[in-house]
This record gives structure tokens, C-alpha cells and sequence, in this order.
């Protein structure tokens, strides 16, 4: 997608599938993989970097930094979780700004309260609707380029209700934002629900959380019903996660990575993979006192 921005692969009726990422390896395997878009996933940056659960922990500073990394690395557009803009509407106009500056293709802003939690944890609560409304439009002015795209979350469904979490994504949509995003919808009902009401107007946003509170479904039966951005945000990070446990059980257990060998890369294939020969071969091509 190098040649034309994520505004415009969403105009395309499919539905864009970003998986979540957490830092520039993760980033670079995904866009070799050879996906169209990435998810920063705030989840995933408090268990990686923190090794804590998404509690409203996370900083901007933390956002920020793992972004430009990553946007230095990868030239794949990326979707940013900014939870809720790390404060009132002047904090998020600091954060729209700083992570525009760093390379977010599209910045998410939902309407927790603080302390914020991840979506599929219960106990949350929001904002007033007029609140994040006001955030909203300080999002928009803060940005420099319409081309950074502003995707409005609302969590209202755990606390208010389905039709309160509608009315909501309505009042986000009259503030002009980009894309919307009603999380942990609970049946396929009220995906549908929402996409009757939003999928011709909007792109609308599905959360696949594994072991979460929506129905998990592919990405093209998502399209289906009619959203345009299909993330699957923390499954990186429990597949990781996962393997790591039998990796370090198995070394424990073993005292060698020997019996884990067919399920690692060696030396040379990580090399491969993060372009090694090529780097050492811009540096030697500097070396040249005639620069040839």
C-alpha cells in the first residue's frame, strides 16, 4: 500500500484484515506476511513492555516511541490504539499530533473513562457522550493531514447498552470522524445491528478477541456483514506468549534448545529475515573512499 493511503484501500468494499503488532519484529514479519495494514495494539504494548495487564497503565510516551520504531522500520500503514487519548481534549490534541509526527496511518480514540481497561474486561465505564464529542473534535483540528484517519471507539455497550452504544456511534459520526468502532459486540445480532446502521455511511470496525466477549469469525464473513476493518488486536501476543512457555519449560526441563530446534529460526534464517545482509552491505557500500 505503499502508493496510496489507507483512506483510499477503504473505499474498496473488502474488509481490510490488520493484525495486532507490538513492536518492529512483530511489524516486519506481518508486512512480509504481506498484509495490507497493521494494528498497534495497546493490549499488546502493556503485556509486552510492561508485562501488565491493560489497565489504563500504558503512557503516551510508550504509544509514541513504539510507533516510530515501528514506522521506521515498515512502510505497511498503521492503525494506532490510543486508548483514550492519555487525558482530556488538550492531552489528546498533544497525542493526535505525536503520533501523527510518528507515522499513525489512523489513530484510535475511544471514550473510557479512566482508569481505562481493555474492552473485553468487565468493570469499565465512559465518558459523557458530549465529552468525547468535544475530544473528538479536538482530534480532528489536531491533526495536520486529513490522510491520518481518526477512528472513534465507544465501549458503551458493557455500561449503557446496545442502543446507548448506537446513539453514541451516531453523535461520533456527526463529529466527522473517519471510522467507527462499537466494542465487544456480544451476538452476531447486534453486529448486525450495527452494520445495518453504519456499513453504508462508515467503515465500521470488528474487534476478533480470542476467548473474548464477540463471536470470533473470519474476516471475510465479516465483510460480509458488512464491516470494513477486520483487527484481530492481542492474538500475536498469546501466540507468543504460548510459545514461549513451552520454549522456556522446555529449556528448563532440557538444559539445551534441542528438542524446540525444528520450531526456531537458526542464526542465519533471523538474519535473513531482518535483512542482515543487506544492512551490512549498505555499510561496506560507504566504505568506499571514491563512493563508488
Amino acid at each position: 500500500m505503499s502508493t496510496r493511503t489507507l483512506r483510499q484501500r477503504l473505499a474498496e468494499p473488502r474488509a481490510l484484515l490488520a493484525p495486532g503488532i507490538y513492536d518492529a519484529l512483530t511489524a516486519l514479519i506481518a508486512q512480509q506476511a504481506g498484509f495490507e495494514a497493521l494494528y498497534l495494539s495497546g493490549a499488546s504494548i502493556a503485556y509486552t513492555r510492561l508485562g501488565r495487564s491493560d489497565a489504563g497503565l500504558t503512557t503516551y510516551t510508550e504509544v509514541e516511541d513504539t510507533l516510530a520504531r515501528i514506522t521506521e522500520r515498515v512502510s505497511t500503514p498503521v492503525i494506532v490504539d490510543a486508548d483514550t487519548g492519555f487525558g482530556n481534549a488538550i492531552n489528546l490534541q498533544r497525542t493526535v499530533r505525536g503520533l501523527e509526527r510518528a507515522g499513525a496511518a489512523m489513530i484510535q480514540l475511544e471514550d473510557q473513562g479512566f482508569p481505562k481497561r481493555c474492552g473485553h474486561l468487565d468493570g469499565k465505564t465512559v465518558v459523557s457522550r458530549a465529552e468525547m464529542c468535544g475530544k473528538l473534535r479536538a482530534a480532528l483540528d489536531a491533526r495536520h493531514s486529513r490522510d491520518t484517519l481518526i477512528l472513534a471507539r465507544t465501549d458503551a455497550i458493557a455500561v449503557e447498552g446496545m442502543d446507548a452504544a448506537l446513539d453514541r456511534a451516531e453523535a461520533y459520526l456527526d463529529c466527522g470522524v473517519d471510522a467507527l468502532f462499537i466494542e465487544a459486540l456480544r451476538t452476531p445480532e447486534q453486529m448486525d445491528t450495527a452494520c445495518r446502521r453504519f456499513a453504508g455511511r462508515i467503515p465500521l470496525l470488528a474487534n476478533m478477541v480470542e476467548g473474548g466477549k464477540t463471536p470470533v469469525q473470519s474476516a471475510r464473513e465479516l465483510g460480509e456483514r458488512g464491516f470494513r476493518i477486520v483487527i484481530f488486536p492481542g492474538g500475536t501476543a498469546r501466540a507468543v506468549a504460548h510459545l514461549l512457555q513451552r520454549y522456556y519449560a522446555s529449556l528448563h526441563q532440557h538444559q539445551t534448545t534441542a528438542p524446540m530446534r525444528d520450531e526456531m529460526l537458526d542464526f542465519d534464517q533471523l538474519n535473513a529475515l531482518i535483512g542482515t545482509p543487506e544492512l551490512l552491505a549498505l555499510g561496506k557500500s560507504y566504505e568506499d573512499p571514491a563512493g563508488r
